[in-house]
């Protein structure tokens, strides 16, 4: 059973950038498909963007790709998200879920069975 640990958030200006990691433990990371999304107050979670267990197919909301870049290390058990171009809209709490297994990728959280505390950014305008 793998256990995440999300680092990174805080408050920046917007056109900023932020890097958010998530360290993983308890499991073989290389099988775990990993995702990142994000809560905001008032609203459901939503799909961020994954990645599959090699790193070679990633994938991204509308809302984030070319601000956004997902990417890991299997050999550090870390999955990363940088964050370029902040918008006061990308404010939200981010999380980091594992999904067992998998060949592609994957966007619905209920295929995600295990999640990280979070991590709150808050983006100002």
């Amino acid at each position: 059973q793998v256990q995440l640990v999300e680092s990174g958030g805080g408050l920046v200006q917007a056109g900023g950038s932020l890097r958010l990691s998530c360290a993983a433990s308890g499991g073989t990371f290389s099988d775990y498909t990993m995702g990142w999304f994000r809560q905001a107050p008032g609203k459901e979670r939503e799909f961020v963007t994954t990645i599959s267990r090699t790193g070679g197919i990633t994938y991204y909301a509308d809302s984030v790709k070319g601000r956004f870049t997902i990417s890991r290390d299997n050999a550090k058990n870390t999955v990363y998200l940088q964050m370029n171009s902040l918008k006061p809209e990308d404010t939200a709490a981010y999380y980091c879920a594992a999904k067992s297994g998998g060949s592609s990728y994957y966007s619905d959280p209920r295929l995600y069975g295990y999640w990280g505390q979070g991590t709150q950014v808050t983006v100002s305008s």
